[in-house]
């Protein structure tokens, strides 16, 4: 195990995709901070992947990105696994997790990569505290693509260097121009050009992931890609955003709602889940959507009829859906599920359930689903850099940047369009990409229980934008936000994914 210098040629040359200048006038410039160079660990390892034992290596470390004088400006930590003696058509998939402000290590060690984090599937305990467990993935792709896991500026061991600052990358542009020039150094210098690309993205990720084929396809260097991936899409975040007066919201949610409530026995007992979400989705666009948008003028029948249907697929009591005047934001469905038994449910995952210390509280304090898994990848992640890939930093690993979440610019509308605050949505700009590009094939994956990306709304978005259907393929699983959690939802992806790669997989959408 040894760690190498990367070679600065490929890093600070002028980008070739559009990068932030981080660069000021003359009156304003201030001392930048000295740049070392960039650091990479190599390791050599072996596993079997897909019944076959394959050899592979592992290289973790930095890549400069430049700004537009062609000097340093960031800095992109990744970990790439690519298999020994490939040939330059070997497939290779850029992996991104979302927030924003996530690095990439739940699909790194959650669904993709070589090791796992081993976690109750059964979502009824939480991780605890060290040691814990981290084993192999015989379940991961590296039988057939490499797999290159990248971690946005702010995130794992990424930053801004030199004149660069964090906050130049924590929007569209400047995330979109970072790692596409990633991706244009990464395939130059293993010699990929001719090599099936695809890009792989959770919750966030699935919005880089579009907004990021966009760039790729309409940019200076057209860099066309075969797949993308998307887990618990989020393109329109309109039918993702449970807040008050958002119509769209309440109907996208409550076949979501259905979901959990039939799991917690609250709702749909005695019925086949197929049976009751088909109910409850056409129920939520054909029934309750309609009403919805009467308000008022809404007769006390109509109203009355909605209640009783509302509390038969969420399992409210019709009481309180009254007093919600018909529309239950989901932190507060959350919390009044199971309070009869003093629990929350997850919002990552509905399956979860935490026991808070307030009863009474209109919504949950935190997210249980979270707090049950979060310590186990932050530990092994931290241990499986340190231990099997060699890697040696002067830096914490950033897990999770409440700063990058926080500070995050969502102002993407076009210059000149308006200014007027709007949700994200970047469905157009993947009918774009998929629209000059017809190899491009999407697969969509969701889990029932997600009460922050639903899957109603994931059917919606993706009937709408002029997306080419016959190129996309919608999957579902018993799980949430990250269905790879659960055991049997991890195996039911993994065989969808290698029947995506094997441009053999079929749209599961109700018809």
């Amino acid at each position: 195990m040894r760690a190498l210098f990367m070679a600065l040629v490929l890093a600070s040359a002028t980008p070739a995709f559009a990068a932030p200048d981080t660069t000021k006038p003359e009156d304003e410039k201030t001392e930048s901070r000295p740049v070392p160079d960039p650091v990479m660990f190599e390791s050599k390892h072996t596993g079997v992947f897909g019944n076959e034992k394959i050899a592979y290596r592992v290289e973790a470390g930095e890549t400069y990105i430049p700004n537009d004088a062609g000097d340093p400006a960031a800095s992109l930590f990744t970990i790439s696994y690519i298999r020994e003696n490939a040939g330059t058509d070997r497939p290779v998939t850029f992996v991104f997790n979302g927030g924003p402000g996530s690095a990439s290590v739940w699909l790194n060690l959650g669904l993709l990569g070589p090791k796992r984090v081993d976690v109750p599937s059964d979502a009824d305990a939480d991780d605890g505290a060290a040691p814990y467990k981290l084993v192999d993935n015989p379940q991961s792709m590296l039988n057939l693509t490499d797999l290159v896991f990248i971690d946005p500026v702010g995130t794992g061991y990424s930053r801004a260097v030199g004149e660069g600052e964090n906050t130049d990358y924590w929007n569209e542009n400047g995330d979109a121009g970072s790692i596409a020039e990633f991706i244009r150094i990464w395939i130059t210098k293993n010699k990929r050009w001719n090599a099936p690309k695809y890009l792989a993205g959770e919750s966030f990720g699935t919005t880089r992931a579009a907004y990021l084929a966009n760039e790729l396809t309409t940019g200076d260097v057209d860099i066309a890609l075969n797949g993308i991936v998307l887990i618990s899409q989020a393109l329109d975040y309109e039918g993702s955003t449970s807040v008050d007066d958002n119509v769209y919201s309440y109907i996208t949610y409550l076949p979501s709602m259905a979901a959990a409530a039939q799991y917690h026995g609250k709702a749909g007992q005695g019925i086949a889940q197929a049976d009751f979400l088909t109910e409850a989705r056409a129920f939520a666009r054909d029934v309750y959507g309609p009403a919805l948008l009467k308000g008022d003028q809404i007769s006390p029948e109509e109203r009355a009829r909605i209640r009783d249907r509302l509390a038969y697929f969420t399992g409210l009591a019709p009481a309180y859906i009254e007093k919600s005047n018909l529309r239950i934001l989901m932190p507060r469905f959350q919390k009044e599920l199971l309070r009869d038994q003093g629990l929350a449910i997850g919002r990552l995952d509905g399956r979860y359930k935490g026991d808070e210390a307030d009863d009474i509280a209109e919504t949950p304090e935190d997210d249980a689903a979270s707090y049950f898994v979060s310590s186990a990848y932050s530990a092994l992640m931290n241990q499986y850099l340190s231990t099997d890939l060699g890697v040696e930093m002067d830096r914490p690993y950033i897990v999770s940047s409440s700063d990058a979440s926080s500070q995050w610019d969502f102002s993407d509308a076009p210059e000149g369009e308006s200014w007027e605050p709007h949700y994200v949505n970047v469905g157009r700009k993947l009918t774009t990409a998929m629209r000059h590009n017809t190899a491009l094939k999407v697969m969509v994956a969701s889990g029932y229980y997600d009460m922050i990306t639903p899957f109603f709304d994931a059917e919606i978005t993706f009937a709408r934008y002029g997306i080419p259907q016959d190129r996309v393929a919608m999957t579902y699983y018993q799980g949430g936000h990250m269905m790879y959690l659960n055991d049997g939802a991890l195996e039911a992806l993994t065989t969808d994914l290698r029947s995506f790669y094997a441009g053999k997989l079929k749209d599961a959408r109700p018809q």
